[in-house]
């Protein structure tokens, strides 16, 4: 069963399980990716980090000959991202845009997409 939201060729998207020290940066949010997440930093996967206070987002990630890093901050309001996570958490591109949107992930669901065997 597939979902409309989810494309067969996305690249995946994780949320760290536990907010992070901010003044990490490549090299060391890499290293979180390496023994945190056990999980290979330059695999071409996303990975988000968030701060304490939820107001600020870092996306990690390997592009072709090297590290990017990606960061947002929020002015009046927070993120919401799950809290409790045991594990890191995978989400897929439109459920990253609705987290960096201040969208609510736990509430927003993706539509099971049609799929026919036959037309007629």
């Amino acid at each position: 069963m597939s979902y409309l939201c989810e494309s067969p060729n996305a690249v995946k998207i994780w949320i760290c399980n536990e907010a992070i020290d901010f003044r990490k940066q490549i090299d060391g949010l890499s290293m979180l990716v390496a023994d945190s997440f056990n999980m290979k930093p330059t695999s071409g996967e996303l990975f988000v980090f968030y701060n304490p206070r939820r107001d600020k987002i870092k996306i990690l990630y390997w592009d072709n000959d090297g590290f990017a890093l990606w960061y947002k901050r929020s002015e009046k309001s927070k993120f919401i991202i799950p809290k409790n996570l045991q594990t890191p958490l995978a989400i897929n591109s439109r459920q990253l845009q609705w987290l960096l949107d201040g969208l609510d992930l736990g509430k927003l669901k993706c539509k099971k997409s049609l799929e026919y065997k036959d037309f007629f």
